[in-house]
């Protein structure tokens, strides 16, 4: 039988976040969004102990994980495999939406891992994932984030510039490169103790194969933040260039194994930091859906004012124009929503992802989009005002079709899984 209902601590979770995008986030979107770069102060500080909370039940999960890969537990008895989901997938991604209800940029700002965490998790072994994750556990806020985009290489991640070399006299990665369009990449290295992901090539001339992952952590002596980003949309966010001059990386630092092969380059290489994707594409999409929900839902409400509610009873034809948008909009948002919980479901039950990831990235974006824009022509002139937040909701919502893979990239990966076709013969 299949159970649709909620486990309890996911409840009580969302109840406490709805609080947060209530109290901590909505009051202060329209000063935000009008003062890019400033920080959202209330909700860091209301959320930091949170955070770390929920960064401790998954170290509590790594460290049971790494136990068990000796095959016993403390009693020298055989382990079995775990059979319940992890619900901990289904709790971040439930939390996503609702606080990008409450703001998307201010979201964005939360101090945890986040993208740096998600590569964390794909690339690196257990002892590298609960050394880093550790230190999201105690002191003042931290973040953590993911520089992969550069000036010549925004969706083919394998023309990327930024190298990587060993010294073998100190036996530590120097990193020399630029990345651009970093999230939380001054919150983490500049601001925090935090820690940032990079992507460099330990050997251009090998393609993706040299291509690798490396753990930056905060105030390392070459790392400099060149340029805060000036966006349409999640102004809130920490957005920025970082550049990288002779930065010197611990060489446990790196994510996987230094070695380069040309062919099965193995999990742990390119293949194994885009696995990253898998889950922070669901997790985008779940941001998409949090800020097309609160367009859905003003929009109705404002309507419904004015005496406009959808009749359900009615058939097609009989609605007027508003009503049939309505229900487009609630039809859009709803199809994207299942889409992202199932690609959510099949990573907490440890299956693959990547074609659902996808999917869901895709259709969330393109719905989000759709969704606010129509809701702002619902609206009017009000719509239209920065006296109301949908014009905001509009140009928050446009990113989530851009990053994380474009809406044209993952239309690719989508058809080459269904189609059965390769990377050569689909482009």
């Amino acid at each position: 039988m299949i159970d649709f209902e909620l486990p309890e601590f996911i409840k009580n979770q969302n109840q406490l976040i709805q609080m947060v995008a209530e109290q901590a986030m909505r009051p202060y979107s329209r000063d935000l969004d009008e003062h890019e770069h400033e920080r959202p102060q209330a909700f860091v500080e209301m959320t930091w102990p949170f955070a770390q909370q929920m960064v401790k039940r998954d170290l509590k999960g790594l460290e049971i994980a790494l136990n068990g890969r000796t095959g016993q537990n403390g009693n020298g008895a055989a382990k079995s495999a775990p059979t319940k989901p992890n619900y901990a997938i289904l709790s971040l991604i439930m939390m996503i939406e609702q606080l990008s209800w409450g703001d998307a940029g201010q979201y964005l700002c939360l101090p945890h891992p986040m993208l740096g965490g998600a590569a964390i998790q794909s690339a690196g072994t257990p002892e590298q994932q609960i050394r880093f994750f550790k230190r999201f556990t105690e002191g003042e806020p931290k973040w953590g984030a993911m520089a992969i985009t550069e000036a010549g290489a925004g969706s083919d991640n394998s023309s990327m510039r930024t190298t990587a070399v060993l010294d073998p006299d100190s036996n530590e990665w120097i990193l020399n490169g630029e990345k651009i369009f970093i999230t939380s990449g001054g919150l983490a290295l500049e601001e925090s103790d935090g820690v940032c992901v990079v992507w460099a090539t330990v050997d251009p001339k090998a393609g993706r194969a040299g291509i690798k992952s490396f753990v930056v952590e905060g105030h390392t002596p070459g790392v400099t933040i060149a340029k805060a980003e000036h966006k349409l949309g999640i102004r809130a966010s920490d957005t920025v260039t970082l550049h990288f001059d002779n930065a010197r990386i611990p060489y446990e630092n790196l994510l996987g194994s230094a070695e380069v092969r040309q062919k099965g380059a193995g999990t742990k290489g390119f293949k194994g930091a885009m696995k990253t994707f898998d889950s922070s594409r669901p997790a985008v999409a779940a941001s998409a859906m949090g800020i097309a929900r609160a367009a859905l839902e003003f929009t109705q409400e404002k309507l419904a004012e004015e005496g406009i509610a959808v009749d359900y009873t009615k058939g097609t034809h009989e609605l007027t124009a508003v009503e049939r948008d309505l229900m487009e909009m609630e039809a859009r948002h709803k199809g994207a929503w299942l889409l992202t919980l199932r690609a959510a479901a099949q990573m907490a039950h440890g299956q693959s992802n990547r074609l659902e990831a996808s999917m869901c990235k895709f259709r969330a974006g393109e719905a989000v989009t759709w969704i606010t824009q129509k809701a702002v022509e619902l609206l009017g002139p009000m719509g239209y005002s920065r006296e109301w937040l949908v014009e905001k909701w509009m140009r928050d919502a446009k990113i989530n079709d851009i990053y994380e893979g474009t809406r044209q990239i993952n239309q690719l990966i989508v058809a080459r899984a269904i189609l059965e076709y390769t990377r050569r013969e689909l482009k």
